[in-house]
């Protein structure tokens, strides 16, 4: 064990700009005012330091001074799956939330890559070099600023799109219809609710995007109740992308599996536990034959793109108008695979 002994667990705090102002439907904003983000740290004897970013610094370095750093210190860094099952059992303590449980997985697999030279993709098996990015839009003002956001990302190298509207059920299947004769048959667009509708307008919208061919229909409803789920899914045929926010890791998704409500399911380190707990989402999925779509942006959720083989799309948020968007989207729309050991440089917030 000797030099790969954590030695040191910290967060680096750091001050983030406010935002420009977006929101992902009526009601739910994404954007935020100038905020405390950080950097979770941990260090090794040989001083190898592996990072995890988080938007929430002032809370992840609480956790890190009350729970998380006394339970590290002295464990070796490469046991990364004893640690992951070490952090759920905190969390029966803590009820960490989703965003933070992941931070000292993605760290440890930091350390791993830098340790061996390899990026953390190379580690966990490369499966592909690129992949395509799709543009998930936040919410504009009208049906005729989407046709022109659409035209943009076209423009920009786009192949897809995803659209995140109002949360009206009527004016959003208005809206989907609209971009659906704008962009062409055949041109793949996805929708996401952000769990914004109840059963009745979900089968509403449902239905719609089932005769629009989009490809899929992603969290239409909160995900507390997989029953509900269960009957949407019997009641439209557009295939549902679910489990983004729910609790439990792959032990939660299986649940959504096995009530029938998924042919894609949503994994990510953020909210799933990591990279460990992505992965076994992953694994879950392909077992079944589903899809383990990749949520969010970022570093580390491309390294998760790159090794995952039952995943298809890389999500780039685009905001604003003009549209900006992710600087790793390549002008052909791709997303390519970076050489540097870890994660690269995970120091931005």
């Amino acid at each position: 064990m000797s030099g790969t002994t954590i030695q040191d667990v910290w967060v680096d705090q750091v001050r983030l700009p406010a935002q420009q102002p977006f929101r992902w439907r009526d009601g739910l904003p994404g954007s935020e005012p100038e905020r405390t983000g950080g950097v979770l740290r941990v260090r090794t004897e040989d001083g190898v330091v592996g990072s995890a970013p988080t938007p929430r610094g002032v809370i992840a370095a609480d956790l890190v001074e009350r729970r998380v750093r006394d339970e590290l210190i002295g464990q070796d860094a490469l046991r990364r799956e004893w640690l992951w099952h070490r952090m759920w059992e905190l969390d029966r303590i803590e009820e960490f939330p989703l965003y933070f449980l992941g931070l000292v997985d993605v760290a440890l697999w930091d350390i791993a890559g830098r340790l061996s030279g390899l990026p953390v993709h190379g580690l966990l098996g490369n499966f592909r070099d690129a992949i395509p990015a799709y543009a998930s839009t936040v919410t504009y003002s009208s049906i005729e600023e989407y046709l022109d956001i659409a035209d943009q990302c076209v423009e920009r190298g786009f192949g897809a799109i995803k659209l995140h509207a109002w949360g009206d059920g009527r004016r959003d299947a208005e809206l989907a219809r609209r971009l659906r004769e704008h962009v062409g048959d055949g041109f793949p667009l996805m929708y996401d609710g952000s769990a914004g509708f109840d059963l009745a307008d979900a089968i509403h919208l449902g239905r719609a995007l089932s005769d629009l061919d989009f490809l899929w229909y992603e969290e239409p409803m909160r995900e507390f109740n997989i029953t509900s789920h269960r009957w949407l899914a019997e009641r439209v045929s557009v295939p549902l992308l679910v489990g983004e926010t729910s609790d439990g890791s792959h032990m939660n998704i299986a649940d959504f599996i096995s009530a029938g409500t998924a042919t894609h399911v949503r994994t990510s380190a953020i909210f799933k536990g990591g990279v460990t707990g992505a992965m076994r989402i992953a694994h879950l999925a392909e077992s079944f034959g589903l899809r383990a779509e990749v949520h969010g942006m970022g570093l580390v959720n491309q390294h998760l793109c790159m090794a995952i083989p039952n995943t298809t799309y890389y999500e780039a948020l685009v905001w604003g108008n003009p549209i900006s968007t992710d600087d790793s989207v390549g002008a052909d729309g791709m997303v390519r695979a970076g050489a540097a050991p870890g994660f690269g440089d995970l120091d931005r917030v």
